[in-house]
């Protein structure tokens, strides 16, 4: 799941005691922002070596067959840690106290490599074998913060936009997919008036509110939003961030959504739309998964499809998220890592062909193709990314909760303008601990 945002004062937290650690420079794991000494090839023997992956619950099982299948190459053992949502917060609290995995699933922003103070607790993944093999889009679309590369993407990154059930549509008469925000809402209404539900909302597990905020500014971002935001020229409590946020809840208050909106969870979501209970969800890639592992690709080409939106057209917002791409910590043990950069070279390298079938989703590699059984959804999401613009998570300097402000918007505790207020001084508050110019 996409929560990408953990509660400011640990945020801040983390900055704060990582940027008051030693020299950067100094230790024996500590590489700074050079490139790693070498790459291992991808087999070579790592008997008795141990190696730990921190992962969220819905990316616990995305290494598995990988790593079973490299401890069988070479003699290494991977343990897998499920790391307690949120995950981000989780995390980063850990670091912060000194524990660290060799390996973890990180959202690979410059924000988020900013949180994790990335030069300080990160190997520099600059030199790897497989940075040659990703799609030209990708190859230097994430994972690089001050030109150095820390993340290895693993799967196409996220991309939020609307994910809808065929089969309401044609049953409510929706003809085609609507071409911009407005033709969504009216479509929606159309659906409500003839006793559908409309939209679906995860309001229980809070983190996918703020979706329904940034698809409303995608096409201001493409104009330079956070830009202005990154720079406080522009703040939340502004016309362009504030109008979106009242928007959303102006539609939730019209009765768009389903009535369980408070307490529904992103399971709840995924099952209403696949049986058709909720014609319309805006979600992130990874709300796929979850409908992929209870039907088949067949029952999902004829029922769920894909579009990206914007208010003025099509346009999608990406936001690769922590299940989509892996960091490596310096550790000060160095065999250790060592095999984490091996690890990483025999997952992109030899492994990842079977890696793209297992998963049955799209290839980042250019001589890779993606199996033919994977849903037309996942493909048009896919392909919504070269016309994409930057979420705020990928934009922005740092990224306050907006999140769990929604979702106290949504509770009836809080107004659209406190939930700007409250986010703008998050905001703030997290940009004078990174030292940002203007703040």
């Amino acid at each position: 799941m996409t929560r990408l945002r953990k509660p400011l004062i640990a945020a801040a937290a983390v900055v704060l005691l990582t940027a008051g650690c030693s020299d950067p420079g100094a230790g024996s794991g500590d590489t700074g922002s050079s490139a790693p000494a070498s790459w291992p090839a991808e087999t070579t023997k790592l008997d008795g070596v141990n190696l730990t992956i921190w992962a969220a619950q819905n990316s616990n099982t995305v290494a598995k067959k990988v790593a079973e299948d490299f401890g069988a190459a070479t003699g290494a053992k991977i343990n897998i840690l499920t790391v307690p949502d949120p995950y981000e917060q989780s995390v980063q609290t850990k670091v912060a106290s000194g524990d660290k995995p060799d390996l973890a699933f990180w959202q690979p922003t410059a924000s988020q490599l900013t949180a994790i103070n990335a030069k300080q607790n990160l190997q520099s993944l600059d030199g790897a074998p497989f940075i040659d093999k990703y799609t030209p889009a990708l190859k230097d679309a994430t994972g690089i913060l001050d030109g150095t590369r820390y993340a290895a993407l693993v799967t196409v990154p996220a991309v939020e936009g609307v994910w809808y059930n065929k089969e309401v549509f044609a049953k409510y008469g929706i003809a085609s997919t609507p071409k911009n925000f407005d033709e969504m809402v009216a479509a929606g209404r159309k659906i409500k008036a003839a006793g559908g539900v409309p939209f679906y909302e995860m309001g229980g597990e809070k983190w996918a509110t703020q979706w329904w905020v940034q698809v409303q500014l995608a096409d201001a971002a493409k104009q330079g939003l956070w830009d202005k935001v990154n720079k406080n020229e522009e703040k939340f409590t502004d016309p362009t961030i504030l109008d979106a946020i009242k928007k959303y809840k102006s539609l939730v208050d019209e009765g768009l959504f389903n009535k369980n909106i408070t307490s529904a969870t992103f399971v709840d979501q995924g099952k209403a739309l696949l049986s058709g209970e909720a014609a319309m969800a805006i979600q992130v890639n990874t709300f796929f998964s979850q409908m992929q592992a209870q039907s088949n690709t067949a029952e999902l080409n004829k029922k769920i499809g894909f579009f990206p939106i914007s208010p003025a057209g099509n346009i999608g917002t990406n936001i690769p998220d922590q299940s989509n791409a892996l960091i490596a910590f310096k550790t000060g043990d160095a065999k250790r890592e060592g095999a984490a950069r091996q690890f990483l070279s025999y997952w992109l390298g030899t492994a990842y062909p079977e890696f793209v079938k297992d998963l049955n989703t799209v290839s980042i590699q250019t001589g890779v193709e993606t199996p033919a059984d994977v849903p037309d959804a996942l493909k048009a999401n896919a392909d919504s990314i070269g016309e994409s613009v930057g979420s705020m998570q990928v934009l922005a300097i740092v990224n306050p909760d907006l999140y769990l402000n929604l979702a106290n918007m949504l509770a009836g505790q809080a107004t659209p303008e406190k939930v700007a207020e409250t986010t703008q001084a998050q905001f703030d508050q997290l940009a004078q601990a990174i030292g940002a110019a203007g703040f």
